[in-house]
């Protein structure tokens, strides 16, 4: 390919990557790899957090970045998808990544990465713009947070890490990653390298076992991160009060999913803390900062209007399992748009019964199912279903089913987050 012209700004930064898909494209780490080493190996450099995982990811890898911010340690965060803008993908203390740091880097990247045979993924490109970012930037640390998968994920070309996190097993990419939670749980687990300290979220005892003999393969010692050590002493739409080992901890994010991705942080910060060792203040503190957008989030009080970007059925289950949690008595309009590759099916099956009525909308990506069609199919559940012609109008039409005191949430794809937040918190300012 020919060089491409000088990236001056964030945008057209973006516009570069966005240029080279990650479909149709031969897995595997080998053009990462090849790209870093043009680069000069800034992984080679940092030390990372590894998290891969189903669900609960992100705010696993926020709260761990908010609380290393805390306690002081220049702390990188990478994640995905973003919710309003690109830069989100990559932080520092909680800091984006600007548009002339995103253009100088990714200009000399690209530079590197249209001179090789096989161009570079767009989820390759990104991940090297990530490392280098982090090297220029000094971190400490850098949560990692993978993409798809693991073992032929390309945040998997990291030496070994300081901890590999492994968050609740599901199923989804079921076409990419195998169709049981045990072929998934394996592939997620290669991503375990010689020696490290592994922390693995509390599920059902066939998948503890895959990632139970992955470790005993590298030497890696396996902790089980135990819910049960986080005792609830109180909870209300604000957010969790939590006790650990005697400490009083208040985290603004909801749903008892969030203590187990509670007790996965705490035993990953105990599992480093000989190299990074973390106050109790600074841990309270970091838990009471952290954010993280569209996971069962209020937005509103009036009414409650509450956004998640679960997609698939166990974060279904969490959803229903909240609405009756944190809004007991209250029928919720559910504002629903899908990709129709998930299984809608068994994610409506396990929300459609709490809902009073349901506004659908299409989500913005080639993949969305459009809003008409997902209208038709919730009219089985007997409630009445209205296909809305844009997101905005979702929100308006769905704020004025539930009426007042009633409750609204919107659910089914993180696609649609970001211009749904801004719709509800352009009419009642942000809660947070």
């Amino acid at each position: 390919m020919d060089k491409h012209p000088p990236l001056t700004t964030g945008a057209q930064a973006v516009e570069y990557i966005h240029s080279f898909s990650w479909l149709g494209s031969r897995p595997g780490l080998s053009r990462t790899r090849q790209l870093l080493a043009a680069m000069g190996n800034p992984e080679q450099q940092l030390q990372f957090i590894h998290i891969v995982g189903t669900n609960g990811k992100g705010s696993t890898a926020a709260m761990l970045a908010s609380v290393l911010t805390a306690a002081g340690y220049t702390t990188g965060l990478y994640t995905s998808p973003y919710i309003h803008h690109f830069e989100e993908r990559m932080t520092v203390n909680g800091a984006e990544i600007t548009g002339d740091e995103l253009a100088a880097i990714t200009s000399w990247v690209g530079g590197l990465a249209d001179q090789m045979e096989e161009h570079p993924t767009e989820f390759e490109l990104v991940t090297c713009v990530a490392l280098e970012f982090f090297r220029r930037r000094g971190c400490d640390i850098v949560v990692l947070e993978a993409g798809m998968g693991g073992r032929l994920d390309s945040t998997n070309v990291i030496p070994a890490p300081q901890a590999v996190v492994i968050t609740n097993i599901g199923l989804d990419h079921t076409a990419q990653l195998g169709n049981t939670v045990e072929a998934i749980a394996a592939e997620k687990a290669a991503v375990i390298k010689d020696g490290c300290p592994v922390i693995l979220y509390e599920q059902k005892e066939s998948v503890t076992q895959v990632v139970r003999e992955v470790c005993q393969a590298h030497g890696a010692s396996l902790t089980i991160a135990r819910a049960q050590d986080v005792v609830l002493d109180r909870e209300s739409p604000e957010g969790q009060w939590w006790s650990w080992k005697g400490q009083s901890l208040f985290v603004p994010l909801l749903g008892d999913n969030q203590r187990h991705n509670g007790a996965v942080v705490l035993s990953t910060l105990e599992a480093i803390s000989a190299k990074y060792p973390v106050s109790p203040q600074a841990l309270a503190q970091g838990l009471e900062r952290v954010r993280w957008p569209g996971r069962f989030e209020v937005l509103s009080r009036n009414p409650w209007f509450v956004v998640d970007g679960g997609h698939n059925p166990q974060c279904a289950a969490t959803v229903a399992d909240n609405l009756k949690r944190y809004f007991p008595g209250k029928a919720p309009v559910l504002l629903m748009g899908v990709l129709e590759d998930k299984d809608r099916a068994g994610l409506c099956e396990l929300v459609a019964p709490l809902a009073q009525a349901f506004v659908t909308i299409t989500p913005p990506s080639p993949r969305a199912l459009d809003a008409e069609t997902l209208a038709h199919e919730l009219t089985a559940y007997g409630k009445p279903a209205y296909a809305a012609a844009s997101i905005s109008q979702g929100v308006e039409q769905a704020m004025e089913l539930a009426v007042a005191d009633g409750l609204v949430c919107a659910l089914g794809s993180l696609y649609s987050v970001g211009e749904i937040r801004t719709c509800v918190l352009s009419k009642k300012g942000d809660l947070s």
